[in-house]
């Protein structure tokens, strides 16, 4: 099995490659450079470094969202352009799952924050032990509003994402003993852990159709948002 992962929702652009139970190469960028001129030059070296023709890939991975809108368009156009030209299937993957997915196999629950501005955040919170389960879907909300819902928990959790380090000193002020707020390696995107997450689901049968893929913003864009009011006051 040999799966090809992208996901660009964030300030970082990553790429990894999963061959079997190994994951053979990984390529992350945080630089000037827009995704649109990183993406594809990032997916080509990769898979240069290591022989692997691109037309063996058995399958191609992206993060479905919620995150930037832009980067969201541009690995979603990547992603469907690669699976149509190769015929290849398409695993689209909650960027929440992604992240949280750093931390797999932990006791804790794991609440992955994406900053999504005006005072929100973009979270959802999972159960990675022996079965995945989602303890609450992925929304966006109020940081305030989030940690109200969260104290409720018997369990501790682990907040990661770069989120947690906007509102880290609000978080911090409510954690519980035994809650945890990630490392900073840890807080950023990374196809490696979206290409462990998108084995599962290749090895389920549990694919999307690439025609009809559409990235999950959870919310509009600033720009739609100023439409509707315009619509409305008109």
């Amino acid at each position: 099995m040999k799966i090809l992962a992208i996901d660009s929702s964030g300030i970082v652009a990553t790429t990894a490659l999963l061959v079997d139970d190994e994951i053979r190469a990984s390529y992350s960028i945080q630089y000037k450079r827009t995704h649109s001129e990183t993406l594809l030059p990032m997916v080509e070296s990769m898979l240069k470094s290591v022989d692997q023709d691109i037309n063996e890939i058995d399958a191609i991975s992206v993060a479905s969202g919620p995150g930037s809108f832009t980067g969201l368009r541009i690995g979603a156009a990547t992603a469907k352009g690669l699976c149509l030209a190769l015929d290849k299937p398409l695993i689209a993957i909650s960027t929440l799952e992604g992240l949280a997915y750093r931390f797999y196999g932990s006791d804790k629950i794991i609440v992955p924050l994406m900053d999504a501005r005006r005072e929100q955040v973009y979270t959802a919170a999972y159960k990675l032990t022996d079965e995945f389960e989602t303890i609450i879907e992925p929304c966006a909300i109020g940081i305030d509003e989030l940690l109200d819902k969260v104290s409720g928990f018997d369990e501790n959790v682990i907040y990661m994402g770069d989120g947690s380090v906007r509102y880290k000193d609000v978080i911090s002020s409510r954690l519980r003993e035994g809650d945890i707020i990630a490392a900073i390696h840890l807080n950023v995107q990374d196809a490696a852990a979206l290409a462990f997450r998108a084995k599962q689901m290749y090895e389920a049968g549990n694919f999307t159709n690439a025609d009809h893929f559409a990235p999950e913003y959870l919310r509009m864009s600033q720009a739609e948002r100023e439409r509707k009011l315009k619509e409305k006051r008109g």
